[in-house]
């Protein structure tokens, strides 16, 4: 069966590289673009699944041109979609991602699909049942009555707290795995440099294992094991987009294949940052023997890589 089931509402990103952003009334070169399915959970169970874990979405997409793309990358991926609903006459949601060189910023425009959220009812709890984690990102309704499910066969809730907010701080009780982002961290704890005081405070509530990361700084956690603090890796950095999404998917990855947690975050931060040598939020994902290779020696091979960059420059032909 599937060890890792994601619960999203995926969009579609169309990534734009600029060297810089142009001034009001004036236009601007691009450098790149490239069309990739995006969405925190659903960019991170990629990862997930490129790295040799057997996965399955749940969600719901339209059935415009952009649902079918977001259905097609993730079974090319290899994820299971047969629990994710297609909404007929509706609408994906869909991201403008301006990045720009000059500065290393990024700017994302986002258009609401008028998809409508998966239901309580149409949550496919035998898959979430079967698995060893659920993959959430956020904290409503239906998710938690998904986490309630999982919860009652043993399976591991993982979420992806990238955005604050308090649904998510009443919800640690339910959740096994919290990864906190930079952003989070900041909101409940400032500037403060008690990293692990802190990580402790949110495992207190009820996790076993509480982690942040920061940026190209690594991430902190704690688990039973006590607390860790891992480095990033210093790479040429061409896209940020999807760094943090790729970094849950790798980690929970990491977590299935039995390493530690302080193992599977070295392997999380290894998997974003040669994401992050790529445009975009998928492209740049690497498999297991590509991020073993950067691991030892630091040596990224991009023939694969570059394989997919091109294959998403060529936009919507593939559908």
């Amino acid at each position: 069966m599937y060890k890792v089931v994601g619960i999203d509402m995926p969009c579609m990103d169309v990534n734009v590289a600029l060297p810089k952003f142009p001034k009001p009334d004036f236009g601007e070169s691009i450098n790149q673009t490239s069309w990739q399915g995006g969405g925190k959970v659903a960019s991170g169970i990629v990862a997930t699944a490129r790295l040799g874990v057997r996965c399955a979405m749940l969600g719901a997409v339209g059935d415009d041109i952009f649902g079918k793309f977001i259905i097609a990358d993730f079974k090319k991926h290899g994820i299971d979609t047969t629990s994710m609903r297609v909404s007929q006459g509706e609408t994906s949601s869909m991201s403008v991602v301006l990045s720009e060189a000059e500065k290393g910023s990024r700017t994302i425009l986002h258009r609401l699909g008028t998809t409508p959220r998966h239901t309580a009812d149409e949550m496919d709890a035998e898959k979430i049942r079967a698995a060893e984690y659920l993959f959430i990102c956020a904290a409503d309704a239906v998710v938690n009555h998904a986490a309630d499910i999982a919860r009652g066969a043993g399976t591991k809730v993982f979420i992806d707290a990238d955005g604050y907010s308090e649904s998510i701080m009443d919800m640690l009780p339910k959740i096994d795995v919290f990864v906190g982002s930079s952003y989070f961290y900041e909101k409940l704890y400032g500037d403060s440099a008690s990293y692990e005081e802190n990580c402790r405070a949110i495992m207190e509530k009820g996790p076993e294992i509480a982690m942040f990361t920061l940026g190209d700084k690594g991430c902190v956690g704690v688990s039973a094991d006590g607390f860790f603090q891992v480095p990033g890796y210093k790479v040429e950095v061409v896209d940020t987009v999807g760094a943090g999404d790729v970094f849950h998917g790798a980690f929970v990855a990491g977590l299935v294949q039995g390493k530690t947690p302080q193992e599977a975050a070295r392997l999380a931060n290894a998997v974003a940052a040669i994401k992050c040598t790529r445009i975009g939020g998928r492209a740049g994902i690497p498999d297991m023997p590509t991020v073993r290779r950067f691991m030892e020696d630091g040596y990224i091979d991009y023939t694969e890589l570059d394989a997919r960059v091109e294959y998403y420059a060529r936009g919507l032909e593939h559908i």
